[in-house]
């Protein structure tokens, strides 16, 4: 396997069953709609699900010039999910929701466009739904640019995992917003801005 061009390790901050991988800027989560138990996302922010609702988990960046193949043995995973995500800016980095930013590697540093997440997590079901101080999961996020491609399981065991999957097939899709009625709110941030200057 090729050496990463960045890798580092620390603890992020989960609220609400999640954390992110976002843009600057990006705050907005994409509908819930949990396909894989374990990551989805919309252009410039990708969220990552937790078994615990609250507390630090244990995460590793590795960033990759290209695609990787799976290591051996992927057994040490519960799940492991490619995911494919897509940087606005080339400046998507893992975010705590409602914590100051983790000292971790930029994910997309080769600029704008589409990448490939490969989403490791082990421990998800150990303290489900728990608010905790220490650490019972560990995620290790592996990314490369990439085309954007369908999600590719490589490892689906977890029971959380499992119920988030239940949930996205029994789940009513969200409707996007009617093209007019996202014209009319641009023109009235926008009247607003005009005041505001």
């Amino acid at each position: 396997m090729s050496e990463p061009v960045a890798r580092a390790s620390g603890q992020v901050q989960v609220e609400y069953h999640a954390f992110h991988l976002a843009d600057a800027g990006q705050y907005t989560q994409p509908s819930f709609h949990p396909e894989n138990g374990l990551i989805f996302s919309k252009p410039g922010l990708a969220v990552v699900l937790a078994g615990v609702n609250s507390g630090p988990v244990d995460v590793t960046v590795e960033i990759y010039h290209s695609a990787i193949p799976l290591p051996e043995p992927a057994e040490a995973w519960d799940e492991v999910v490619d995911h494919s995500i897509e940087s606005l800016t080339g400046d998507m980095r893992v975010t705590a929701i409602m914590d100051a930013l983790p000292e971790l590697p930029v994910l997309t540093p080769f600029g704008p466009g589409a990448y490939r997440a490969r989403v490791h997590a082990r421990g998800r079901d150990r303290a489900h739904d728990a608010h905790i101080t220490e650490p019972v999961e560990v995620f290790l996020l592996q990314v490369w640019p990439g085309q954007r491609e369908p999600d590719l399981i490589h490892r689906h065991n977890d029971h959380y995992g499992h119920s988030m999957r239940q949930s996205a097939q029994t789940q009513q899709p969200v409707a996007p917003p009617e093209p007019a009625e996202e014209d009319w709110r641009r023109a009235a941030n926008e009247r607003l801005r005009q005041r505001g200057t």
